[in-house]
């Protein structure tokens, strides 16, 4: 049964007539979004040593996603439901195709080599098309979800995330199993059985760290537990970024002014560890700030996912919100050192290409959402 949110008519409210409104674009969220890829623009600045060339690159794929964003958000969602299980189809054939004909690539296999111009990785798809597949299954269903629906759904999931950790890529095959595993848990999974299957992970867990994870793998989660018991090798990611955070104090030193990064002690400066960049020069203060920034988008987000008129906006939309916050939440605990190091970039701050404009894509799909709702029962 397809869910819709009804208000009596003396509650209803007239939409809104302005002109972002009108071109299907959301003020707040365009705003903070703005502001925050311009706050990550002068961090990657200091970051990358006052590289031009990475700060080229970097502009035009933020006017390539933002540009993105702009058309997605003028389709209307019921287009987007309409399309969401062919576009999990080409995805998974295209996860196919990376393991036989990808590029590789740093000991990694996850590359489509695009008439030798550019490289595209396939992964980025499904960070989009899994949850609007499941969003998409749940949509002309009943909820709360039952047993067989989610037997359905758990193969939906886990066949794009196998595909993609056989690349290999670990961190991007749970995140994209966790971007599924939201819907799911927003259909109405029971808490009981949610229970049940943290403590068959619980238990599980020993096995797929002798069996299951590789080499490399498995030296990060002993590196996370035990950073000091290799300074110089293992170790050195994580405590370099304990240091240059750190070491930033209440206000920092001054942009342009970090030695952590700028005399390459810290490695990874412009992608995974950007966010030690931005707490060695702006100290407590400017995470501070970043953080605030993130908090608008994500209570702008929850309010959209909140606000939304059908089952399938209200899981996509939830969806999207809460994988953004699980990414923005495991890069700041890989950069403190509160998590393993998995190679999850800091979303809208670290320079990167596919991952920068599929989250853009994703934030105009939420647009979507908003901007095409019509006022039910008037």
């Amino acid at each position: 049964m397809e869910y819709q949110r009804q208000l009596p008519p003396q509650y209803q409210s007239q939409p809104q007539q302005g002109l972002l409104f009108r071109l299907h674009l959301d003020a707040p969220l365009l705003a903070a979004l703005l502001v925050l890829t311009a706050l990550g623009l002068l961090v990657l600045y200091s970051a990358a040593d006052q590289g031009m060339a990475m700060m080229t690159r970097q502009g035009v794929r933020l006017a390539v996603g933002f540009g993105l964003l702009a058309v997605l958000a003028q389709i209307p969602p019921r287009t987007y439901r309409f399309w969401s299980p062919a576009a999990y189809g080409a995805g998974l054939a295209l996860l196919v195709l990376v393991l036989v004909l990808g590029a590789r690539a740093q000991g990694a296999q996850r590359w489509l080599n695009v008439f030798g111009v550019f490289h595209f990785q396939p992964t980025e798809i499904m960070k989009v098309a899994v949850p609007a597949m499941v969003a998409w299954y749940f949509s002309t269903r009943s909820l709360p979800a039952r047993g067989r629906d989610i037997v359905v759904v758990l193969v939906l999931i886990l066949t794009p995330s196998a595909l993609i950790a056989m690349q290999p890529d670990l961190g991007s095959s749970l995140l994209i199993a966790a971007s599924g595993l939201i819907v799911l848990f927003l259909a109405g999974l029971s808490w009981r059985l949610i229970s049940a299957t943290l403590v068959l992970v619980l238990i599980a867990a020993p096995l797929m760290y002798f069996f299951v994870l590789h080499d490399y793998q498995r030296q990060r989660v002993d590196t996370f537990l035990n950073p000091q018991s290799d300074r110089l090798g293992a170790g050195w990611n994580i405590i370099q970024s304990q240091t240059a955070i750190g070491s930033g104090g209440l206000t920092g030193k001054g942009w342009l002014n970090g030695t952590q990064s700028r005399l390459d002690f810290l490695p990874e400066s412009t992608t995974d560890f950007i966010l030690a960049v931005l707490g060695e020069e702006q100290g407590l203060l400017g995470v501070t700030v970043l953080i605030a920034l993130y908090l608008v988008i994500l209570g702008r987000c929850f309010w959209i996912s909140a606000h939304a008129q059908d089952t399938y906006s209200r899981l996509l939309a939830g969806a999207f919100t809460v994988t953004f916050f699980i990414y923005i939440f495991v890069n700041m605990g890989m950069a403190s050192g509160l998590l393993p190091v998995v190679g999850i970039p800091l979303p809208l701050i670290s320079y990167g290409g596919s991952s920068l404009v599929t989250l853009l894509a994703a934030f105009g799909m939420l647009m979507s959402i908003h901007t095409h709702r019509k006022l039910l029962g008037t």
